[in-house]
């Protein structure tokens, strides 16, 4: 009768367990692991794996154990993710591709137990006994796994991890989706002695997030794509611990705890975003957040769906927020107490964008600076917290039709 498992296999001839003897070969590895643990782990850096790769080693995690303990890595070409992570145990040393669906699928319905891992490196068997039974797959050779590009020559700075997952959250969501402007479609790290800044744009909308408190050692400019960013604020944490980031000509490479991630960086030279940033704008809206975003959220139910246009109307103290939709004759309009200064003006913004950026900003009230109603609006806090913090948002204007 076979033993319960996912994967059915012969009993040996012998009454002792092959996954729970003492290895005695060279050819084998054994570890034994905390299944939580391993699980952890293994999700945190599992979003780099895609549903079709190029190459089918791509489908599996790379598990490398030596004296140091236990390393596991995962890749799509473009991005690799590693973690380290603490065994219980562990005999000789080696690699090994284990295929990633079964083993994230099988560590899901563990509660805490620890797993001995015993590996043949001849054989890629892999056989992994808990205290309820014990479970085959076939790994594949380690050695077929892509390498990790070497950054040899690399500048480097480190940036504290909470400064970095703001910087992330800032700037990630005013990125491009336009494969045909590749440049668009990741944040932009500009370097300085002075300062370190984060700039993000779709052409429809711009971010730029400052620090003026690091410095990036010397110039330079790199442009890291989207994912392997996603994938790095899902493992940063808010806090002081530090997030080293080296880069070269063609990768960027961030160190953080027990993980590291390695990408390929969007090559190309990024748009002069300054230039598109007016600088004299005389009309400025000063109103709190939440108030706005809660108006243009609810008005927008009411804007036409293709274009998401809501108004924006100042006059004195008073701003109104209107939608309409022709089409199926439906409108909304609501009155805002606010402070003005200028010109009295109507302007049309996408209500998406603008719902965004002010669900991205953290004040209490924010700045809303304009020159025209075909010219792009600023947005920024209007008391900033942190005097080391500058954000800057720009949103381009919607045609209004009158």
């Amino acid at each position: 009768m076979n033993p319960v498992g996912l994967y059915p296999f012969e009993m040996p001839m012998k009454t002792e367990s092959p996954v729970l003897k003492e290895v005695k070969t060279a050819t084998s590895m054994k570890f034994i692991v905390s299944s939580t643990t391993l699980l952890r782990h293994l999700q945190q850096i599992s979003g780099v794996l895609n549903s079709n790769n190029p190459l089918p080693i791509l489908d599996n995690f790379l598990f490398s154990v030596d004296k140091s303990g236990l390393t596991v890595s995962a890749s799509d070409l473009e991005t690799t993710m590693t973690t380290e992570v603490t065994l219980t145990d562990s005999k000789q040393s080696g690699k090994i591709a284990i295929p990633a669906k079964i083993l994230l699928d099988t560590l899901k319905t563990f509660a805490e137990t620890p797993l001995t891992f015993l590996i043949d490196e001849k054989t890629k068997a892999i056989d992994i006994a808990s205290d309820y039974g014990k479970y085959k797959i076939t790994g594949f050779d380690g050695d077929e796994f892509p390498k990790t590009p070497v950054m040899q020559g690399s500048k480097s700075f480190e940036v504290p991890a909470g400064v970095m997952l703001n910087a992330i959250n800032k700037t990630l969501f005013a990125t491009g989706n336009d494969e045909l402007r590749p440049v668009m479609t990741g944040v932009f790290f500009q370097l300085s002695k002075d300062n370190i800044t984060f700039v993000a744009t779709d052409a429809h909308k711009l971010v730029r997030y400052r620090r003026n408190d690091l410095s990036g050692g010397s110039e330079g400019t790199f442009i890291v794509p989207k994912k392997p960013l996603n994938q790095l604020k899902n493992i940063l944490a808010s806090g002081e611990e530090k997030v080293k980031v080296s880069y070269t000509d063609n990768n960027a490479f961030f160190e953080f705890g027990n993980y590291s991630l390695i990408c390929r960086l969007i090559d190309g030279r990024y748009p002069n975003y300054e230039a598109v940033i007016p600088t004299d704008n005389p009309n400025k809206l000063t109103i709190a957040r939440k108030m706005l975003l809660e108006s243009v959220r609810r008005v927008s139910l009411f804007a036409n769906k293709t274009t998401h246009q809501v108004r924006l109307k100042m006059a004195g103290s008073e701003l109104q927020v209107n939608a309409e939709d022709i089409d199926f004759a439906s409108e909304a309009s609501e009155r805002r107490t606010c402070e003005y200064t200028g010109e009295d003006m109507e302007i049309g913004f996408n209500a998406r964008f603008l719902s965004d950026m002010l669900s991205n900003l953290e004040c209490e009230e924010i700045n809303l600076e304009m020159s025209a109603p075909n010219r792009a609006g600023i947005l920024t806090p209007a008391h900033p917290e942190d005097k080391a913090e500058e954000v800057l948002m720009l949103v381009m204007p919607v045609m209004l039709n009158n």
